[in-house]
């Protein structure tokens, strides 16, 4: 099996934590983690996949060290966040767990750059305005912010407003929402083989791998060096 480039002198304390009680080679376990979160593959195929590459691994391996990883690499990726546009476009999408539909919260700029997700069990005024104030706490606020028909969001922003001397302008068009609906298809194509989540939990963690990796193949993290580096290469910068 061909080594991936990971960063080895040094670890973020947090990575280093979390692989004390991980018992397999650091390779292996970002290779696996990684392809989880970028490419449409079930546990079983990346089960299937290592064996090949005489790699044995459960599948409920992979799942944990999923878990317990993705959500140290989002806090590092955050630092390390490109800004966004002023001009947000936000909608949800519709994502199943234990057989029931529960909702992603996601916005993006004009120029398709993510801005933020959330994922919430119900859809409501409440969960539109934690996902608004969320994404202004994490990057600023915005000059304009365009939603479809949906009153609970339209209710969640003038909320948001009635807090701020200067308010944020409301579009409710929902042709110019195109690029936040057509962004929704990528984590959507990454998440299908995954036939659905069993807990909230879990699929919260795994949602934000896949956008963690939606933003990084968008350029979306600043990278030290003239040399750009690879989605991959980002990938696993953000463990050093």
């Amino acid at each position: 099996m061909k080594k991936t480039q990971t960063p080895r002198k040094t670890l973020a304390a947090g990575i280093t934590r979390v692989l004390k009680r991980l018992h397999y080679p650091l390779d292996v376990m970002l290779l696996c983690v990684r392809w989880y979160v970028a490419y449409s593959l079930s546990l079983r195929n990346l089960e299937e996949m290592m064996a090949e590459r005489g790699i044995e691994v459960d599948h409920s391996t992979v799942h944990r060290w999923v878990i317990k990883l993705v959500p140290l690499f989002e806090k590092t990726f955050r630092k390390h966040k490109q800004p966004v546009g002023k001009s947000w476009r936000m909608d949800e999408t519709y994502i199943k767990v234990k057989g029931q539909w529960k909702y992603l919260y996601r916005a993006v700029d004009k120029a398709g750059q993510t801005i933020d997700f959330l994922f919430r069990a119900k859809r409501d005024k409440v969960a539109a305005r934690r996902f608004f104030e969320k994404s202004i706490a994490q990057n600023g606020v915005p000059e304009t912010v365009t939603i479809d028909k949906s009153g609970s969001n339209l209710a969640a922003l003038h909320a948001v407003n009635a807090e701020r001397e200067t308010p944020i302008t409301i579009r409710q068009v929902k042709y110019l929402n195109n690029v936040v609906e057509q962004d929704h298809r990528a984590i959507k194509r990454i998440t299908r083989p995954m036939l659905g989540f069993k807990d909230f939990h879990c699929a919260r963690v795994i949602l934000s791998g896949v956008e963690l990796m939606h933003m990084l193949k968008k350029g979306q993290m600043k990278c030290r060096g003239e040399t750009p580096l690879s989605p991959a290469q980002q990938f696993y910068s953000l463990v050093s």
